[in-house]
């Protein structure tokens, strides 16, 4: 029956993992909340929720817009219940902004192989990859994907390979003039973030653990027929597929990377995810087949979620 539902795109669905994303929100917020927060603490939460909400959105938008899928909501479902497996994502404002600025900028690398205004998505998706950077360092492995993206398309012009350099130094440039207006030393919290940690012990629980385990057990599941899928895929497909692999594998590397690590930092590697998921379920000829992988998915991650508030 759930699979059925969000085997089409139908406003139906965007109600069912909008509600659910704000239960999930607050049944985390209320569970951290103290009486002594402030007004503006519950609108910097309130905004939160908004930014995913949108991200959520904006992720079956990419997938639609560029046919990563068959016209379903498998990928927004996935993508929201890879966010309730792991609440400490919802907590996470830097990954949260951070991880919305890399999924605007992954529209823009997807969509390059259109060959439609390839400067203009270049520069677009490396402005927002640098203002992403601002509020998670590492964030910045994802330039990688712009480099491959115009190795894929757009080689052959010598200046796309310069207009990452324009777009760091427009970002520079709006962020000295906020440092002056502010008078906030925002270079500083960026170059205190430039730092590498292999310290994976830093679960407050058990259930942390498994549902670290349980991602990758679903990364290894939808991973390699996703690889084995893209050899009967049209030439375009194949391009968008390889990029969703390696921004998969940035994702994992940045939270390999990352200093003061928690699950949320994952985010990065959830868009991908989602992808190779709802690939993974096309796949699958018989319904029932379908129906059993997303709900034992699904019930899953809500007993996880519920076992980590």
């Amino acid at each position: 029956m759930l699979a059925s539902v969000f085997n089409k795109t139908r406003p139906i669905n965007h109600v069912i993992v909008g509600f659910t994303l704000v239960l999930a929100y607050f049944l985390h917020i209320f569970q951290n909340f103290d009486s002594e927060n402030s007004i503006g603490f519950l609108f910097q939460k309130l905004g939160l929720l908004f930014v995913l909400l949108l991200s959520l959105f904006w992720v079956n938008f990419i997938t639609n817009k560029n046919s990563l899928s068959e016209n379903n909501a498998y990928t927004m479902l996935f993508f929201l219940s890879f966010i309730i497996l792991f609440p400490t994502a919802l907590g996470n404002s830097n990954i949260i902004m951070a991880n919305f600025f890399i999924l605007l900028a992954l529209r823009r690398l997807i969509s390059l192989q259109s060959l439609i205004d390839p400067k203009q998505k270049i520069f677009d998706a490396c402005f927002w990859i640098f203002i992403a950077t601002i509020f998670h360092f590492w964030s910045i492995g994802f330039i990688l994907l712009v480099y491959v993206s115009i190795l894929f398309h757009v080689s052959g012009d010598y200046k796309n390979w310069l207009i990452p350099f324009i777009a760091l130094f427009g970002v520079g440039i709006l962020l000295t003039m906020a440092t002056l207006v502010f008078n906030q030393d925002y270079l500083s919290h960026i170059i205190d973030q430039a730092t590498i940690s292999f310290n994976f012990l830093y679960f407050d629980n058990l259930f942390q653990r498994i549902a670290v385990f349980f991602l990758g057990l679903l990364a290894v599941l939808f991973l390699f027929p996703y690889i084995g899928s893209l050899n009967n895929k049209s030439l375009k497909k194949k391009f968008a597929g390889r990029k969703i692999i390696l921004s998969f594998l940035i994702g994992v590397a940045i939270y390999v990377l990352s200093d003061n690590k928690n699950n949320g930092v994952f985010m990065y590697s959830f868009f991908p995810l989602a992808v190779m998921g709802t690939s993974y379920l096309e796949n699958q000829k018989k319904d029932w087949l379908k129906e059993l992988a997303l709900i034992t998915v699904v019930l899953i991650v809500i007993t996880l979620f519920v076992l980590q508030l």
